[in-house]
């Protein structure tokens, strides 16, 4: 049904996995940002996309957003859907993903492991100019859909921990706005204070490292970082994981939130069970050996030798209240272990970045582990390899979803893979 005044009227059936309304009309499919299942909207619409006007009938399950920057920010893409409803979409994200690559598996509830919000934020900001040449800077988050930045002073995912980011990530832009470079802040909250590393500026002259030194002492930083490289360190950031204390490097990839890390890594480590000897791979700065390495020895891989330092030193100063920890640096997207070097561990940990680990679950695949436990920020490469595993002779005994990530469409998972016995059932089958 249409208006060409008022726009477009379209009853709303389902969310998509981005976190739109997705709507059906004459023409195909249209997808509405902010919509939900059961809402009726009006909508201005251009091909497959569809620009919210206003709610005509709200779902049974629609509740008001609590950020004032919703809508407009590009961060969290559902925020006015009741949680239960809520749930079980990020839920069937999983499900239908592994449904795509023909895979039959028990899928557990979604746990939410939001906590006490996000520690961890990248803020970016750009320099504007007007005809007289007088510089404007936004500094916040991307908008939604859009190019330009959304600006927040504070933003309420973020933990408690956090309060002081989006005033830090003023401040360095603003020092630093003279040189009419867009720049990206990615604040960590550490146990010490604020960890903040820039990019996006190249190397500093003298003037502006005073500015950014000064700054730093002013708002009370642990560290500054100028893409990686440390500008000044008032304190070490530190971060308790497990038994160990993490002095992550400058700009180290962490889990977004500490609930998020905690319920993760306690997946994996049950799934892993009572073993002697385990292997973690893309082991960042030890998230999950570190946790493993409670009740085995563990040889952790990772490309990143920063972060395998820092690990490394973690596990050491926590000797020997943990067991041995022994690292290797290594590319596992050119070079995956094969299954011979597999061969000693009766566990293993794979934790791969979005793109997931093809080449590596065809090793994981032809190895004699009598587990594997998968860790995934992309149910879909997650399914594509876990297939792999499958093929390969593997049972997935669980998978349970876990969202970190709240009102946004990201979920997380970690899923628990048994060598098949020769004979029975498979769990975990191929369909069709």
């Amino acid at each position: 049904m249409s208006d060409s005044i008022t726009g477009t009227v379209l009853d709303i059936e389902r969310l998509g996995q981005r976190g739109e309304g997705v709507a059906r009309t004459g023409k195909g499919l249209v997808f509405v940002p902010h919509a939900l299942p059961g809402d009726t909207v009006r909508a201005e619409v251009e091909g497959e996309r569809g620009r919210l006007i206003e709610v005509v009938t709200p779902s049974k399950d629609r509740i008001a957003p609590f950020c004032k920057h919703y809508g407009e920010c590009g961060g969290c893409a559902v925020q006015a859907l009741a949680f239960d409803a809520y749930a079980a979409w990020k839920r069937n994200i999983v499900v239908e993903a592994l449904a795509h690559a023909k895979i039959e598996a028990d899928v557990a509830p979604l746990v939410d492991a939001h906590g006490q919000g996000r520690r961890r934020a990248t803020f970016h900001a750009r320099v504007t100019r007007d005809a007289l040449g007088r510089p404007t800077i936004d500094v916040g988050f991307m908008r939604a859909r859009a190019h330009d930045i959304v600006n927040i002073e504070e933003c309420p995912v973020l933990a408690p921990q956090m309060a002081g980011a989006p005033r830090a990530a003023h401040a360095i832009a603003l020092a630093l706005v003279g040189l009419n470079k867009p720049l990206d802040i990615v604040v960590t909250a550490s146990d010490t204070g604020l960890d903040v590393d820039f990019r996006g500026t190249g190397e500093l002259d003298a003037p502006h490292v005073r500015k950014l030194v000064a700054e730093a002492e002013r708002l009370d930083l642990a560290r500054l970082s100028n893409h990686g490289a440390i500008v000044i360190e008032r304190r070490a950031p530190q971060l308790a994981m497990g038994r160990a204390i993490i002095a992550p490097p400058p700009g180290a990839f962490l889990q977004a939130t500490r609930a998020g890390e905690e319920t993760l890594a306690r997946l994996a480590a049950d799934a892993a069970g009572d073993v002697r000897r385990a292997a973690d791979l893309f082991a960042g700065v030890g998230t999950f050996a570190l946790r493993l390495a409670e009740r085995a020895q563990v040889h952790a891989v990772e490309a990143d030798k920063a972060a395998l330092a820092a690990l490394a030193r973690a596990a050491g100063h926590a000797s020997p209240s943990l067991k041995p920890v022994s690292v290797e640096a290594r590319d596992l997207f050119r070079r995956p272990m094969a299954a011979a070097e597999l061969a000693p561990y009766e566990a293993i940990v794979f934790d791969p970045p979005r793109a997931g680990a093809e080449a590596q679950a065809r090793e994981l695949a032809k190895c004699a582990a009598q587990t594997i436990v998968a860790v995934s920020c992309n149910p879909q490469t997650f399914a594509r390899d876990a297939r792999i595993l499958v093929d390969g002779g593997y049972v997935l005994e669980s998978v349970t979803p876990v969202d970190q990530f709240r009102h946004s469409p990201h979920v997380e998972l970690v899923a628990a893979f048994r060598r098949a016995k020769p004979k029975g059932r498979r769990k975990g089958r191929l369909l069709g």
